[in-house]
């Protein structure tokens, strides 16, 4: 902790080494101010991913279809029988047929509004909710086979496990986009100490005449280029949230295109952001400054 202290209070005389301001100063506060500001949003997204999914997966995996397709004059009969099946079978909640309005609903996206349900062979569609232990989705295909045979049950499993997949990939491309981010970083953050260590290479000479040692000299481009990027991905973080928390919200919708963001304790997740900025640029600083010190010599 004494350590870190000193590091941040750092020394007068020896931050004199590196200069304060120049093109190399800007570009350090800018790239990691841009970084920054693109993390957050690459954060946003992974974390804004996996909720959808996680949101649309809980809720196709507790509902079910049944389909019921049969000649207009068994239709009634069938749906009956199936009603009475879900009625006896362990682990069912609830189900209920749906409406015309309610099939004229889902169609109207595909047919228009003007859709004519009752002169089009259309199946019947049948909710199913399940209670928190589940059914045996086997068991009951075989007693619809049987006693409701145009009946057929569809989990939802061919809808969720696309998305499921989708969602992971697309989270981890966010991450993948981060660790790019932060080596973009350390790349701009070592060319430019780079350049300021060659710029001062008169400076630098001087201080060995008198008697400075290469682990001082390098210590202050250290120090500088560190608190640097600590200032300017904080610039980047805090901008990034506030137009994160700007955007629109679609509320329980799950469109992750609208409802990116962070949810409760997430966003304590964009605070990491500048402590891990300039880590990365104490390393990246630090083997510059030795590898261009001990060339120099």
């Amino acid at each position: 902790m004494s350590s870190l202290m000193h590091f941040l209070a750092g020394d007068a005389q020896a931050d004199r080494v590196v200069p304060p301001t120049g093109y190399t100063a800007r570009l350090t506060v800018f790239a990691a101010a841009s970084m920054a500001f693109l993390a957050v949003f690459a954060l946003a997204l992974s974390l804004a991913t996996g909720r959808v999914a996680d949101r649309w997966g809980e809720a196709l995996a507790k509902s079910l279809t049944i389909r019921i397709t049969a000649p207009v004059d068994q239709m009634d009969a069938q749906v009956l029988a199936v009603m009475e099946i879900l009625a006896t079978t362990p682990g069912v909640k609830n189900a209920r047929p749906l409406g015309d309005d309610e099939q004229r609903a889902l169609l109207e996206p595909w047919f228009g509004p003007d859709l004519p349900l009752d002169q089009l062979p259309i199946p019947k569609l049948i909710e199913v909710v399940e209670d928190g232990e589940g059914f045996d989705a086997d068991g009951l295909r075989a007693r619809l086979a049987g006693e409701a045979p145009g009946a057929i049950l569809d989990d939802h499993t061919r809808w969720r496990e696309p998305l499921v997949r989708a969602a992971k990939r697309l989270r981890a491309l966010g991450f993948v986009a981060i660790v790019l981010i932060a080596a973009l970083s350390g790349v701009v953050i070592t060319l430019a100490a780079s350049a300021a260590l060659a710029a001062n290479e008169q400076v630098i000479r001087v201080l060995r005449l008198v008697g400075a040692r290469d682990r001082y000299i390098a210590h202050a481009f250290v120090r500088r280029y560190t608190l640097r990027a600590l200032g300017g991905s904080s610039v980047g973080t805090v901008l990034g949230a506030l137009a994160i928390f700007l955007m629109p919200s679609t509320g329980d919708q799950g469109n992750f295109l609208t409802g990116l963001g962070f949810e409760g304790w997430q966003w304590l997740w964009p605070l990491l952001i500048p402590p891990l900025a300039a880590l990365a640029a104490f390393g990246a600083t630090r083997r510059t400054a030795q590898t261009v010190l001990q060339e120099k010599r």
